[in-house]
């Protein structure tokens, strides 16, 4: 399986944090939830961070087979869609840069 990670690094804006969470998941997320070939969408906020630690609010991880399904996702006509919700809801709320990284999970259920 991969996924692909979007860090939202940087900072929401001062007491906006409720408003920029419940704007992501009303009107990003369901862009998101789009993307052609996505086994699973997760959306981490943060609640706490080591001492030192960049600021990254929010971590998007979005999971698909294989890079082909990836990279054809990205393709799609969604992407402009979700980017461009993404950026609406940014602008507003947030204050910083987003980097992507495309990693090969290997998921181990402890629960089994």
């Amino acid at each position: 399986m991969i996924t692909r990670f979007a860090l939202f690094e940087g900072r929401i804006h001062d007491g906006q944090q409720d408003a920029f969470r419940q704007a992501i998941l009303s009107h990003v997320l369901p862009e998101w939830n789009a993307f052609p070939g996505a086994l699973a969408v997760r959306v981490n906020f943060a609640q706490s961070r080591d001492e030192g630690a960049p600021e990254i609010p929010m971590i998007l991880a979005i999971s698909y087979p294989d890079l082909e399904t990836v990279e054809a996702a990205l393709a799609s006509p969604v992407r402009a869609r979700a980017k461009a919700a993404t950026e609406a809801v940014l602008a507003q709320y947030f204050e910083g840069r987003i980097h992507h990284h495309v990693t090969a999970a290997h998921d181990h259920d402890l629960t089994a």
